[in-house]
């Protein structure tokens, strides 16, 4: 394997009163000073390539957040492309951006079913000595590069599989309780508890994630993902397996029921068990209902996040990090899996196409004030 040189290694480093408040002090301050008032850390997702190359984009980063996460460039068909040479070019970018504007950054994701390289599918396919090795080989090179500026990882991303009659859900396909995928085909279930074990061998005082989608609504396949997360978070504690927190993706739907009695109940459950709270990719996909009115497309969706974010902070998480910070950059403007077929693009960010601030700004902004003084 290719190894790491020194010159490699990243830098060290209720009520629409409520939502459309954000007057005085909180126009001229970010959602991540907000946040820090309250003892709760506010971030978002990023791209290396237009931290660099667009300015606009770049000041409304280090307006609005003080925790970064990379949207790409800490994945492994971004970090190994080609197996044993590892480019830390672009996560090394996004850490010197952090480090010189003050922030943090967090690692996402050391293993997904997603974002994988072609020789890496094939590599799985070989058999479990061969997975085992690649697996210990990435980490071997990632972790120690990566640990001078990130303290916190999604150590395994979405293993848990949908529910039978999800609609969101493309295919639901289940091996017990967790997703098909080539981990799994290579390694079986033990594929979880192996990269969290190498993750904390490697760094005794990194925090270990385990992050998930698909657990806020109130719906039966939501509730049925929640019910097959805590399973597995605890089959994993039981084993003795070094679990941190977990990730509530908050990849909201508009089109999907909520409550939060529910998600409380489960968050709950969650902390019983020891765990951190983080909010990790907060986001609205609007309902196919939604059209035309601005305004009411923008109540709906902060009304949404309200309720999902305040009942995550209520039940002790302390991070929130959106996935992204505009309308213009988001993920729903540009996957045809998930953009309007109306020809409207999606405003679930904090954030207008323009860099205004939203409803949904104010929503987050509120959630914070109650917090800090709760």
């Amino acid at each position: 394997m290719k190894r790491l040189g020194a010159s490699r290694r990243l830098l060290l480093g209720g009520a629409a009163a409520a939502l459309l408040a954000g007057q005085g002090r909180a126009q001229q301050d970010g959602l991540a000073t907000l946040a820090r008032a309250a003892g709760i850390a506010f971030g978002t997702a990023v791209d290396s390539g237009k931290l660099a190359g667009d300015p606009a984009y770049a000041a409304q980063v280090t307006a609005e957040a003080q925790l970064l996460v990379p949207e790409w460039e800490a994945k492994w068909a971004a970090l190994q492309p080609k197996e044993g040479s590892f480019d830390l070019g672009p996560l090394g970018a996004v850490a010197g951006f952090a480090q010189g504007s003050g922030k943090q950054l967090r690692g996402h994701a050391l293993v997904w079913h997603d974002a994988m390289p072609d020789w890496l599918t094939a590599a799985l396919a070989e058999g479990p000595a061969r997975a085992r090795a690649v697996l210990t080989a990435h980490l071997d090179a990632v972790l120690p590069a990566t640990r001078p500026a990130i303290r916190d990882w999604d150590v395994v991303n979405e293993a848990v599989a949908d529910a039978e009659g999800n609609p969101f859900a493309a295919k639901p396909v289940a091996v017990g309780d967790l997703r098909d995928s080539p981990w799994l085909r290579a390694l079986g279930p033990s594929y979880v508890d192996l990269t969290f074990r190498l993750a904390r061998e490697r760094d005794r005082t990194l925090r270990l994630t385990y992050n998930e989608y698909g657990l806020e609504g109130d719906s039966p396949w939501a509730e049925e993902k929640r019910r097959r997360t805590l399973r597995l978070l605890r089959r994993l504690l039981e084993a003795q397996v070094p679990v941190d927190a977990l990730g509530l993706q908050a990849h909201l739907l508009l089109d999907e029921p909520f409550r939060p009695e529910p998600l409380a109940a489960f968050l709950a459950s969650v902390r019983e068990m020891g765990l951190s709270i983080l909010v990790t990719e907060l986001d609205v996909r609007e309902g196919s209902q939604l059209a035309g009115d601005l305004a009411a497309r923008d109540m709906a969706v902060a009304e949404r996040v309200r309720g999902v974010v305040g009942t995550a902070l209520e039940a002790g998480c302390r991070t929130v990090l959106t996935w992204g910070l505009s309308d213009k950059e988001s993920w729903l403007a540009r996957d045809p899996d998930v953009t309007r077929k109306d020809g409207e693009t999606h405003r679930g960010l904090p954030l207008d196409g323009e860099g205004k601030r939203k409803p949904m700004w104010n929503a987050l902004a509120a959630c914070f004030a109650a917090k800090g003084r709760g």
